[in-house]
C-alpha cells in the first residue's frame, strides 16, 4: 500500500521548514543518502509510532498576492493540498492571527480534507494560553501549540495526524492489476504516451478519477491484460524559475509513484537527461519501484552509429544510483516501440516479486565471497555468515556478518551485482542490510 500524503501549508515564514526539518531528522523518520542524487528535497518520510507517511513542505501562501514567485508559491501549495490526505495548517503566534490566515482557511476548507491547525513559536503554553485560543477564530477546529525551533508539543501533533490518517482500503489490495505511473519533466511527452497507447489499442476500459490524487487513473487493455497508467501531467512551464518548477515536479511525483508498481521515466532525447530528471527518478529509486527509463522523441533526433550509446551512457552516469533499470527509446508522435512497454512493465513486476531460495542463495554468497575477499580493517576480516530473503518489491535480504561496521559499500555492492548476475532482478532495486550474529551461531561460509 502506498504511504499517506501529509502538507504542511500556511503563510510565509509561519515556520513551515522548519517543523519540515525536524520531522525529517533522524530521530523520528528513516531516511537513507542515496548516491547521486541532490538532497535539497521538499519531501521526506517520517515515521511515528506504527505508522509512516511521506510529509511534503509547500511555499508560504499569499492568498492574494500579485507577485508572480508568490503567486507559483500558492498555486504550488494548491497541488499540495490537492494531492495530500492530511493538511498540517501552520500559523505564527508573534505575527497573531492576521487575515491572510483567514484567507488560507477558507482555501482549507474547500478542500473537504482533514485539517489539522498548529500554531507555532509557543515557546510557554501557560504565558500564551490566551493567545493560542485567538486561532479559534478561524473556524477550523483545534489550535494545537507547538514549538518547532524548541521541538515540544510536536508528538501530540503528530498523534492527532495519525488519528486521520486513511485506513487501509482493502480494495486497494485486491486490486492486481499492474498500476504504471508516467512521470518526469514538463513537456517531455507524459501524456502523448499515454494517449498513443489508447490511441493504437483502442480498448479503454474506463477513466477514473483520482480519489485523492492530483492525476487521472487510465485503465488500458493489452493483449487481454489490464494496465493502470498513472498521469502526472498538468504542469506547464509557463514563466516560472527552475527551483519553482522542481517543486510541482516533485509534489506531482511523489503522489504518483507512491501508488505505482512501476515508475516510467520519461526524458526528453532533443533535452538530454538533466538533474531534474535524477531527481524524480531519486523518488521512485528510494521507494524501490520498479523503474523503466523512456527516451522519447527519439524520432526527432539525429542519429548515426554511436547515438545509442553515447545517450545511454550519459543516462548511466546521470542516474549511477539505479544501474538496473532498463533504457528504451520511444516515440510517442510514431508509436515507435511502444507497445514493447507492456513487456518491459510485466518483466519488471516479475522481477520486484521474485523469491530466491534460502539454499542456492547462500551457495551464490559462498562462490562470490570465494571469488573476492571480504574487506579487512585494522587486522580483523568481514565474515559473511548466512544470508536470506525477507521481502519482495522490492526484493530484501539480510546478510549476517560478524562485524558490519566492516562491510564496506563497494563490498555490498559486489554482493547485489552477484545476486543479480545469478537472479536478474531486471528493473527494482535490491536491499540488503547487514545484521551482526556471532560466530558461533551459523557456520562461516
Amino acid at each position: 500500500m502506498s504511504k499517506p500524503i501529509v502538507a504542511i501549508v500556511g503563510r510565509p515564514n509561519v515556520g513551515k521548514s522548519t517543523l519540515f526539518n525536524v520531522l525529517a531528522g533522524s530521530r523520528i523518520s528513516i531516511i537513507q543518502d542515496t548516491p547521486g542524487v541532490t538532497r535539497d528535497r521538499i519531501y521526506a518520510d517520517v515515521e511515528w509510532l506504527d505508522r509512516s507517511f511521506t510529509m511534503i513542505d509547500t511555499g508560504g501562501i499569499e492568498p492574494d498576492t500579485s507577485d508572480i514567485i508568490l503567486s507559483q508559491m500558492r498555486e504550488q501549495a494548491q497541488i499540495a493540498i490537492d494531492t495530500a490526505d492530511v493538511i498540517l495548517f501552520m500559523t505564527d503566534l508573534k505575527q497573531g492571527l492576521v487575515d491572510a490566515d483567514a484567507k488560507v482557511a477558507d482555501m482549507l476548507r474547500r478542500s473537504h480534507k482533514p485539517v489539522l491547525l498548529a500554531v507555532n513559536k509557543v515557546d510557554s503554553f501557560a504565558r500564551d494560553e490566551a493567545a493560542v485560543y485567538e486561532f479559534y477564530n478561524l473556524g477550523i477546529g483545534d489550535p494545537y501549540p507547538i514549538s518547532a525551533a524548541n521541538r515540544t508539543g510536536i508528538g501530540d501533533l503528530l498523534d492527532e495526524v495519525l488519528k486521520r490518517l486513511p485506513e487501509k482500503d482493502p480494495s486497494e489490495e485486491e486490486d492486481t492489476r499492474p498500476k504504471v505511473a508516467i512521470v518526469g519533466k514538463p513537456n517531455v511527452g507524459k501524456s502523448s504516451i499515454i494517449n498513443r497507447l489508447l490511441g493504437e489499442d483502442r480498448l479503454i476500459v474506463s477513466d477514473i478519477a483520482g480519489t485523492t490524487r492530483d492525476a487521472v487513473d487510465t485503465v488500458v487493455k493489452y493483449s487481454g491484460k489490464e494496465y493502470v497508467f498513472i498521469d502526472t501531467a498538468g504542469i506547464r512551464r509557463k514563466n516560472r524559475i527552475k527551483e519553482d518548477l522542481e517543486h510541482y515536479m516533485i509534489v506531482r511525483a511523489v503522489g504518483a509513484v507512491e501508488r505505482a508498481d512501476v515508475v516510467i521515466i520519461v526524458i526528453d532525447a532533443t533535452e538530454g537527461v538533466t538533474e531534474q530528471d535524477a531527481k524524480i527518478a531519486g523518488i521512485a529509486h528510494e521507494r524501490g519501484k520498479g523503474i523503466i527509463i523512456a527516451v522519447n522523441k527519439w524520432d526527432a533526433v539525429e542519429k548515426d552509429n554511436h547515438t545509442v550509446k553515447k545517450f545511454t551512457d550519459k543516462i548511466r552516469q546521470t542516474l549511477s544510483f539505479m544501474p538496473y533499470a532498463d533504457i528504451i527509446f520511444v516515440s510517442a508522435k510514431s508509436g515507435q516501440r511502444l507497445t514493447r512497454l507492456y513487456q518491459m512493465v510485466d518483466e519488471v513486476i516479475e522481477s520486484a516479486s521474485r523469491r530466491v531460495g534460502t539454499g542456492v542463495l547462500n551457495e551464490i554468497l559462498s562462490e562470490a565471497v570465494a571469488l573476492q575477499q571480504p574487506p579487512m580493517d585494522k587486522g580483523k576480516r568481514l565474515k559473511c555468515y548466512y544470508m536470506t530473503q525477507v521481502g519482495i518489491a522490492p526484493p530484501t535480504f539480510i546478510l549476517f556478518v560478524n562485524d558490519k561496521k566492516l562491510m564496506h559499500f563497494s563490498y555490498e555492492r559486489y554482493i547485489e551485482n552477484q545476486i543479480r548476475t545469478a537472479f536478474g532482478f531486471k528493473g527494482t532495486a535490491i536491499r540488503i542490510f547487514t545484521r551482526e550474529r556471532a560466530k558461533k551461531e551459523q557456520p562461516e561460509l
